[in-house]
């Protein structure tokens, strides 16, 4: 089989803000933003890399969500628990002092993880965990 991952998802709960961490800050290329009653989808990728892409979509827009579930996601993103991703760069000290003197919310430094990789943690605008590794 050939298989590649295509897209992943991360909800978030400003256009403006989630443009300006993922295009100014982490210089992701923005693909497409799509608008529909007054919600925006927002596709986002590494420049270079033009079949793997972030779709920040609005959280719980799906017609099948209950008000309860709803609430649920709004509190986990508030308290960054509800999604993430992990991210590589060649350049891991590099980003980090990029992300560092842009006021990004650093939850954990440059570290040797005991499980073999070097990698610092941020949460974006919305929350979302961002795990950041060194390449090889």
């Amino acid at each position: 089989m050939d298989i590649s991952i295509h897209s992943s998802y991360l909800p978030h709960d400003d256009p403006a803000a989630a443009i300006a961490f993922y295009r100014d800050i982490l210089g992701f290329e923005i693909r497409m933003d799509v608008g529909y009653n007054g919600m925006h989808w927002i596709t986002v990728g590494p420049a270079g890399q033009p079949d793997t892409a972030i779709v920040l979509h609005p959280p719980a827009a799906d017609p099948g969500i209950t008000e309860d579930e709803r609430r649920t996601i709004v509190e986990m993103m508030a308290k960054g628990t509800y999604a993430g991703v992990n991210l590589a760069a060649k350049d891991l000290d590099g980003v980090f002092a990029k992300l560092q003197a842009s006021g990004a919310d650093i939850v954990q430094e440059p570290i040797d993880q005991p499980y073999g990789v070097r990698d610092f943690a941020v949460r974006d605008p919305a929350g979302n965990l961002l795990r950041i590794q060194q390449l090889p």
